[in-house]
Formats: C-alpha cells, structure tokens, sequence
C-alpha cells in the first residue's frame, strides 16, 4: 500500500487500488504464461530435432526462414475460439481479405492476443511518469488498450476484406464480357475462365487469380459447381454469387452457358445502370448539408452583413 500510495497519491480508494492490483497481476501471469509456453515449445528437443531434420533434407542453397509457427503452435488451442461458427467466420474473413495460409486464423488470434496484453502493459509503464493521474483514469486507460488490443485487428481485417472485395467488384464487368465473348466464340467453360484469367491479369489481378484458382480445381479434378462455389466464397461480390448460381444452374439443366452469359450480361448492365441512377437521385439530398453548412453561411454573411452593420450604427447613434 506504501508503494502505491508514493505513486498515485495518498488519496487512493481501497476498493480502486485492489481492483488495479488485481487486473496488473492477471496481465503479469497471463503474459508470463504465455512466455514459458513459446519458450517450452523453442525448446523442445522433439521439434528441434524436426526442425533439423526437414532442415537438412531441403535443397541445397536454401536457407532456412524464421518460422513463427512453431512458437504459436503450442499456444493455439488456447487463442483459437471454441465455437466451430466462429472460426468458420473469421477463417472465410481472411480468404476474403487474401489470407490464404493455413496458419492465417493463429496468427490472427495470435496478434490479437499479444496486442490485448502488451497494449494495457505499455500503458502501465507510461502512467509510471504521470502520478497525477487517479487510479480510476489509470483503470480507464488499461481497459481501453486492452480494448483497442482485442478491436483493432477485427478493424484492419475488415478494411482490407472491403478494399479486397471492392477491387474485385470493379474488375467484375470486365470478366464478365470476356468470359461471354470466349464461350460464345466456342471455348467451353473451363478454357474460357482460364483465357479470361490469363487476359486480367495486369488489368485485374486479384479477379485474375480468383479465376485461375477456379480452373486449377477443375483441373484437379473438383467438380464445375463446386469449383464455382468455393470462388463464391472466397470472393464475397454478390454479383459473382449470381453468376455462379446461374452457371450452376446451367450446367445441371444442360441449357446453353452461353445464351445465359449473354442474359445475365445484359441484365447486369441493367442493374449497373439503375444503380447509377440511384445514386444519381440521391444527390440532391446528400448536397443539403455541404449547402447549410458551407453555403448559406457565407452567402448570409456576404447578403445580410452589411445591411446588419450598419442597424447596429445606426442604434448606437441614438
């Protein structure tokens, strides 16, 4: 109590100091749990030994990189969710934003829980040169870095799934009358994806590479609609939904791929244009704000002003 006591002042509530202590030292354990896991794990004579093994079995000239695995490993059964949902989520999340590694999901845990525990740590070891600050502030400011800690990588995944799925939104209408002019021009479905991957791939590269994935499983030997739904998936775009629904559609009716692509071609056009439109009509009502903001202050100022200065001479005059 005499240390905190010279720290934060001697006006320190009983209750506040014990909640502080409490939430300092399950910082303390949880990171020095987490420390002698990663460092049990380095130290495992059974993973060195693989880890020399696959080492000397690699071609030569190659060098070994810095693997980050095999220190999350040990830890990822504690980071990862128990929800199968929630995984499955967060998993189609990072596909999304272009995250394709199999160890993706752990690391993601893996930032958000270094983030959580050394956010709130640093922010105890600021507050050590402001002893002006009450134990209530300092409480505040530990659980707003763990909450910036646990938030933070959820908001940068999804700004990069946006920007992401934004980009293969706008490469879409491109792939779409390429992919019409192949079939039409006799190619069949597969050939035709992967001409039309080969020609974006400067334009449009990740459409390009979403493209390219599709033909390498059919070549692999996955099904059409099961290829097709798995770049659905990965891809996020509504519009790409419908195409695959309507390919899928097509394949198991046995109707023409390439009258459909001409339909929805033509439909898509459709929907683009009202949806300029649409956003055209609203216009009007998004210039409302910019105008009594910005606008109609000025134009007051500049219109009334003067006539205002001078009734305000003239009642001084009197």
């Amino acid at each position: 109590m005499d240390i905190f006591n010279t720290l934060f002042g001697a006006n320190v509530a009983t209750t506040g100091t014990l909640v502080f202590i409490l939430i300092v030292g399950g910082a303390v354990c949880l990171l020095a749990f987490g420390i002698t896991a990663i460092v049990s794990g380095a130290t495992d004579p059974v993973r060195r030994r693989l880890a020399e093994t696959t080492a000397s079995s690699s071609p030569i000239g190659t060098q070994p990189s810095f693997d980050l695995t095999r220190f999350i490993d040990p830890l990822a059964k504690y980071l990862l969710p128990k929800q199968n949902d929630e995984r499955e989520s967060t998993a189609q999340r990072l596909i999304q934003a272009g995250f394709r590694s199999t160890t993706a999901l752990r690391h993601f845990y893996a930032t958000k829980a270094v983030l959580a525990l050394g956010l709130p740590l640093l922010t105890f070891i600021v507050v050590r040169w402001a002893p002006q600050l009450s134990m209530n502030t300092i409480i505040f400011l530990l659980a707003l870095g763990a909450f910036i800690g646990v938030r933070s990588p959820d908001m940068v995944l999804s700004y990069l799934r946006e920007r992401r799925i934004k980009r293969l939104r706008n490469g879409f209408p491109d792939a779409l009358d390429l992919l019409v002019v192949c079939v039409e021009s006799g190619l069949g479905l597969a050939p035709a994806i992967e001409r039309v991957s080969r020609e974006l791939e400067i334009s449009h590269m990740e459409l390009a590479q979403e493209l390219g994935l599709v033909n390498a499983e059919i070549r692999a030997g996955v099904e059409r609609p099961t290829a097709l739904r798995n770049f659905a998936w990965r891809s996020g775009v509504d519009d790409i939904r419908g195409l695959v629904g309507l390919l899928i559609q097509t394949i198991r009716f046995g109707t023409s791929i390439a009258d459909a692509l001409r339909v929805y071609s033509e439909e898509f056009r459709d929907k683009r244009m009202q949806k300029a439109e649409e956003q055209a009509a609203k216009i009007g009502t998004k210039m409302i704000f910019p105008l009594v903001l910005c606008f109609f202050p000025s134009f007051f100022i500049v219109a009334i002003g003067p006539a205002v200065m001078r009734l305000v001479a003239a009642f001084q005059s009197m």
